[in-house]
């Protein structure tokens, strides 16, 4: 016999969201925060990486706007409407950082200019590979048991925030201790391979975490009908993005 899940009923519901937005309004506090400390680092130490590093956290802070606005919505059916869109917000906010961060990375090799050191910049990605992960878990968790892509999509955002911290760390100790310039650079290519990475996953999840109208109905169909032949044959499609793996990355 073929169990149907029906998903959290209408208060667990409420308790997810109201977490989400918990979740999307620390992620912006924060991020504003380190973007105007690693810019400012960033441009006085001429570090590109570092620069790059902030300009992830505005993007990261566009990233959790856009979910924001999409569980702003008080209709459930309103906030699913929402999720494609939102979605691809947050895939072209990370194509774009990409771009920028590549272009510059790539200049800086070339022999445009070398990056001073920045102890400021390693204290604030040493606070950020401290801070991010949880932050992240705590999202990702609720996104998944809520089924929604786009939220599990920006936790994969933040998540990126401690891979960028640790390949900033590594390159900005380098260039401290080691007198390796070029160390910054080749850290920055590295976070804008990342950025694409993640930009083209949430390009492809789009909304496959969440329940499609046809497969909720359906579900409630056969729960309300209770028919065992329809129990026993009925097939639902996975709704808990294990085919595209959204949320199991």
């Amino acid at each position: 016999m073929a169990s149907i899940s029906l998903g959290p009923g209408p208060a667990r519901r409420d308790v997810l969201t109201r977490r989400i937005r918990l979740f999307v309004a620390a992620t912006i506090a924060y991020n504003v925060v380190e973007a105007v400390v690693a810019m400012t680092a960033g441009a006085l130490a001429s570090s590109t990486a570092l620069i790059g590093f902030g300009l992830d956290s505005v993007i990261e802070v566009s990233s959790a706007a856009a979910v924001a606005w999409q569980f702003s919505a008080r209709d459930q059916a309103v906030r699913d409407g929402r999720e494609q869109r939102t979605l691809r917000i947050i895939a072209l906010s990370f194509f774009a950082l990409a771009l920028y961060v590549a272009v510059n990375a790539v200049r800086a090799l070339t022999g445009t200019g070398e990056a001073g050191h920045s102890v400021p910049g390693i204290v604030l990605a040493g606070l950020s590979l401290a801070i991010m992960p949880f932050l992240s878990a705590a999202q990702r968790r609720a996104g998944r048991e809520l089924g929604s892509a786009s939220a599990v999509a920006d936790s994969k955002q933040t998540l990126l925030c401690t891979y960028l911290s640790a390949v900033l760390l590594v390159g900005l100790l380098a260039n401290l201790l080691l007198g390796w310039s070029w160390a910054d650079p080749i850290a920055a290519l590295v976070i804008a391979g990342i950025a694409v990475k993640e930009g083209r996953d949430a390009w492809q999840g789009e909304s496959c975490c969440a329940p499609t109208p046809s497969v909720a109905s359906a579900s409630a169909a056969t729960a309300a009908a209770a028919a065992p032949a329809a129990t026993a044959t009925a097939t639902a499609p996975a709704t808990d993005g294990s085919a595209c793996g959204c949320c199991h990355a």
